[in-house]
């Protein structure tokens, strides 16, 4: 589409159909249009668009945009496009990107079933259809509700030469699947469904049916519809199909039958009603006479009208049901979420049926150019009366603008009693036979006198030729229609038999089910006629667009022909004719092109003045003349009325508002500072009086703590003196304070300075008590710590422990040499592995050397000195000369081991003098003799058999004879021969004992 004008009183948008695609609804023009106000680029769709979203976020006021234009102009495809441009530039979330995809989606389900080829429109609604779209707080589409009005339902059975039926039938047989058809009963030939070929128009050239059945399937997805409802409802595209190739015959007897029983039975199966009684009520009707019901035959013509009748009502109540079913889907349910946030904004969409002029014109063209009249009059009554009798109750100077008021044409359909609808109704309801000739003369009879009524029988001679028998003509704010009366009460009434109802209401169908309702069946209240339904429908929608603040789109078609570049001047001033926008123009350049209240204006701007920011305390008009003052305003750019100011020209108004949108920086600046000290502040005595608070609260607690504290005290001490006193008596009340405290304080010092380790001595004196408990805590302690030391000891170290013991058993307080060898260690051996003479290992055999020393061996004859290795296996010891082994000494043949006191090395190991083996005793000095004799005496199990003499030491010389070793005391270490034959030895004295 293309846009060729615009006005600046509301929102008039001129829009022309190109019958070809332009290059101007990309997301690119989208974002060039979005937040730009809208004089301040060339007119657009998108323009409109978004002024009336733009309006809605900041006045917080809902809005609506009303599409109005012949058929064929243009209407279904803007809004389309105001649909696209919310869906693309509006902020969404996750839940509300599937709102937004539903409400995109309706379009294309609403068309397949609502709109239909005409000979002006290949894509022409034949409902109206008005959308409210619902946004949050954040400007984002929540939700959307729809209604509809007045199918055109008398489509489903008779369609004029080049028209089709309603879209769904050709997209369905040409684009469902082979299986789906058979399950329907279909065939993909629309030429063999007599609903569909009276147009003669099976196919066009601008409809790819197949096409848009996809895109309906797809739609019907997005939307929500289960499996089991599509196939219901493709069951009732279906059975209407069925309906219009069910015929009937006359039988035997001359009553009516049908004569299609296919189609009969894939009518009670797709509609889920019992065969039988759909048969009956198609050919028979159930009459009501003296209370008493009686059934009777249908002729051939009444039969075909029933069949055409239920056509009708199953698809205009799935049609209704399928509105209902997308409001389900589109409607907001977080009631939580909207008390919460505040009431929601509104933009609602209008694309109802523009005013249609046919040949043949009948109730269908009377209703929709009804509908036009009570539009064009709501657009008087907003844009051109109102606008005069605002300027005219203001005292602004005004010279009237003169325009047609269609209120006179409006009353002649719609007054109570005397207009034409009343008529209608009156004519259908009254008993005997009315007919439509009957309505017309009625007509004559109580419209003759009108200036914009006239019959055949009315008119003059020159008009009279132009009007036919059976016509009456109307003469609209549009143009003289002349309508056909034959159908007209049939249509208004809109009637079912009662006995098809009966049937329908039993159906299996879901959504039939939901649609015909049992209590139809049963009430005697008569139903509303078609045209008071719509006449009240249309009631309600004007009072819905008086709520909102309109913008409008006039579409305009610029030929018949539906041909791109041809533009024909008549049509054209014709349709801006009866679509008011000559006045709506001079309306316009007479007048001005904002106005506002002047609270609401002060409270706006005032931020721009200093005399009346941040508030004004005079009267409004002087606070008003001040900021206009202060904003440079000239006399002829505005008006100061009663209670509004009114702006002439938008740069005026856009000047304004730009210097607002610079100021409002400063101003949330201000604000923000205002706000954060008022917030610091109230902080601060928050937090001084909870602070206040908490001190009280502190030092009454940390008082009375420490009063408790000092009770506490006193009576610890009372307590303490008094068990003090009675400490030696036995425990009593009055002591066993005192004596559980000295039991605790002894545990206490044991647990914090117990034994360090097996050789500290010290333990905490107890109480007397505790002296039994204190010396089995003492022996404990000692065997842990013990147990512990010697699982700590190694192997090595273990076997050095050992022999020191029992080094310790046999020389401690016995010899003075012993407190000098208890720190040195105990070896392994004194002799290296290179000083064994290799002869004599191999000569001890399996006997490993286990110890070696060098010693000194004393002769037993002369006492002279010569060296000697001793060494030590398990089961002997030996002596060793040079290469040669000089005794032997078995372990078992050693009765004992004889050292002195002193701090000589000298030891005598004694033998029996009887075993001829041993020679004699062996006198022997080394420096390590502690070590010899405790490892001699361990490896011979003689510690027992250790000897130390103080004095002197015999030991045997020979058989029967014996030798002494005398010891004495002296400065050092001596040994020599006495005189007496004794063995002298002077050896220091280190322990005097």
């Amino acid at each position: 589409m293309r846009y060729r004008g615009r006005t600046y009183i509301g929102s008039v948008l001129v829009s022309v159909n190109p019958y070809k695609d332009l290059e101007i609804y990309s997301k690119a023009h989208m974002e060039r249009y979005r937040g730009v106000s809208f004089y301040e680029i060339s007119p657009h769709i998108y323009a409109v668009s978004d002024n009336t979203y733009r309006a809605m976020r900041t006045e917080r006021r809902d809005q609506c945009i009303l599409i109005s234009g012949e058929s064929g102009a243009g209407k279904t495809e803007a809004s389309k496009k105001i649909l696209q441009y919310y869906a693309t530039t509006c902020p969404v979330t996750d839940h509300m990107s599937t709102i937004r995809d539903r409400l995109l989606q309706s379009n294309p389900v609403l068309e397949a079933f609502g709109n239909a080829k005409t000979l002006r429109n290949d894509n022409s609604s034949r409902f109206g259809k008005y959308m409210d779209v619902q946004f949050d707080f954040r400007g984002a589409p929540i939700g959307g509700h729809i209604l509809n009005y007045l199918l055109e339902k008398s489509r489903v059975v008779h369609q004029n030469h080049g028209e089709r039926n309603f879209h769904i039938f050709y997209q369905l047989l040409e684009g469902g699947e082979q299986d789906q058809l058979s399950k329907l009963g279909l065939e993909r030939n629309a030429q063999k469904y007599h609903y569909l070929v009276m147009g003669c128009c099976p196919r066009v050239s601008s409809i790819n049916d197949k096409s848009d059945w996809k895109t309906v399937r797809k739609a019907l997805t997005v939307i929500g519809f289960h499996e089991q409802e599509v196939e219901d409802l493709l069951n009732i595209i279906a059975s209407v199909l069925h309906l219009g190739n069910t015929q009937f015959g006359e039988g035997e007897d001359g009553e009516t039958q049908i004569t299609t029983e296919p189609q009969l039975t894939y009518l009670s199966k797709l509609l889920g009603v019992d065969g039988l009684a759909l048969r009956e009520a198609l050919t028979h009707k159930k009459l009501t006479a003296k209370g008493e019901e009686m059934i009777g035959p249908l002729s051939f013509e009444q039969a075909v009208a029933a069949r055409d009748a239920l056509a009708k009502a199953v698809y205009g109540r799935a049609f209704t049901w399928l509105v209902a079913k997308i409001n389900q889907s589109l409607a907001f349910k977080d009631e939580v979420y909207n008390s919460s946030k505040g009431s929601s904004s509104v933009i609602g969409l209008l694309d109802i049926y523009g005013f249609e002029v046919f040949q043949h014109n009948s109730f269908e063209q009377f209703c929709i150019n009804y509908c036009n009249e009570k539009l064009q009059q709501l657009f008087i009554k907003l844009t051109l009366k109102s606008e005069q009798e605002e300027y005219e109750a203001e005292g602004i100077t005004w010279e009237p603008v003169k325009y047609f008021d269609n209120k006179i044409i409006c009353d002649l359909v719609e007054e109570k009693h005397k207009g034409f609808i009343s008529i209608l109704d009156e004519e259908c309801l009254r008993p005997g036979e009315p007919s439509d000739i009957s309505f017309l003369e009625k007509l004559e009879d109580t419209l003759g006198g009108h200036a914009h009524f006239v019959t055949h029988k009315l008119a003059n001679g020159k008009t009279r030729k132009a009007v036919g028998r059976e016509e009456f003509r109307l003469i609209h704010y549009a143009g003289e229609v002349n309508y056909t009366v034959n159908g007209f009460l049939d249509k208004n009434t809109d009637l079912l038999y009662r006995n098809l109802k009966e049937v329908i209401c039993q159906s299996d169908n879901q959504i039939l089910s939901q649609c015909f309702h049992r209590e139809e069946v049963t009430t005697q209240k008569r139903p509303e006629t078609a045209a008071t339904q719509f006449k009240n429908s249309l009631a309600k929608l004007i009072e819905i667009l008086m709520s909102k603040e309109p913008s409008y789109v006039r579409c305009i078609k610029p030929n018949d022909a539906k041909q791109s570049g041809r533009f024909d001047e008549a049509l054209v001033r014709h349709q801006v004719k009866y679509l008011g926008l000559m006045e709506n123009l001079r309306v316009r350049r007479a007048g001005f092109a904002y106005r506002r209240r002047y609270e609401a204006f002060l409270q706006r701007y005032k931020s721009l003045c200093p005399g009346t920011w941040p508030n004004w305390q005079g009267r409004l008009a002087d606070g008003v003349a001040t900021l206009v003052q202060h904003l440079g305003y000239k006399p002829e750019e505005y008006k100061l009325g009663k209670t509004k100011i009114f702006i002439r020209f938008p740069k005026t108004l856009f000047t304004t508002e730009d210097a607002l949108e610079a100021r409002r920086p400063a101003i949330a600046l201000t604000l923000q500072t205002s706000w954060r000290g008022y917030r610091e502040r109230a902080k601060y005595h928050r937090i001084r009086n909870a602070v206040l608070v908490i001190q009280s609260a502190w030092r009454g607690m940390k008082s009375r703590r420490k009063a408790r504290r000092r009770r506490h005290t006193a009576e610890i001490i009372r307590k303490f003196i008094k068990g003090f006193i009675y400490r030696h008596y036995e425990r009593c009340p009055e002591n066993e304070y005192f004596l559980d405290h000295q039991r605790f304080s002894f545990l206490m010092t044991l647990v914090r300075n117990p034994p360090k380790s097996v050789l500290d001595k010290s333990w905490p004196v107890p109480p007397p008590s505790l002296t039994e408990a204190s010396e089995h805590l003492c022996r404990l302690c000692m065997q842990n710590m013990m147990r512990a030391y010697c699982r700590r000891i190694q192997p090595e170290w273990k076997k050095q422990m050992e022999q020191k013991v029992v080094a310790s058993q046999i020389f401690q307080d016995q010899k003075d040499s012993y407190p000098q060898s208890v720190p040195k260690l105990f070896v392994a051996s004194r002799l290296d592995s290179e000083e064994f003479n290799l002869k004599v290992i191999q000569t001890l055999g399996n006997d490993k050397v286990k110890y070696g020393v060098a010693v000194t061996k004393y002769d037993r004859r002369g006492y002279k000195a010569r060296p000697r290795q001793l060494l030590l296996t398990s089961s002997f010891a030996v002596l060793v000369a040079e290469a040669k082994l000089k005794q032997r000494i078995d372990y078992a043949a050693l009765r004992s081991i004889s050292v002195s006191s002193l701090t000589d090395g000298f030891m005598v190991l004694h033998v029996p003098s009887e075993d001829n083996k041993q020679k004699s005793d062996v006198v022997l000095q080394c420096d390590h003799v502690i070590e010899v004799v405790t490892k001699l005496a361990t490896m011979a199990d003689k510690k027992n058999k250790v000897n130390i003499s103080q004095d002197s030491i015999k030991f045997a010389v020979a058989r029967g004879k014996e030798g002494v070793i005398d010891f004495t005391s002296g400065p050092e270490l001596k040994v020599a021969k006495g005189k007496k034959g004794h063995l002298l030895v002077t050896a220091p004295q280190l322990n005097p004992r």
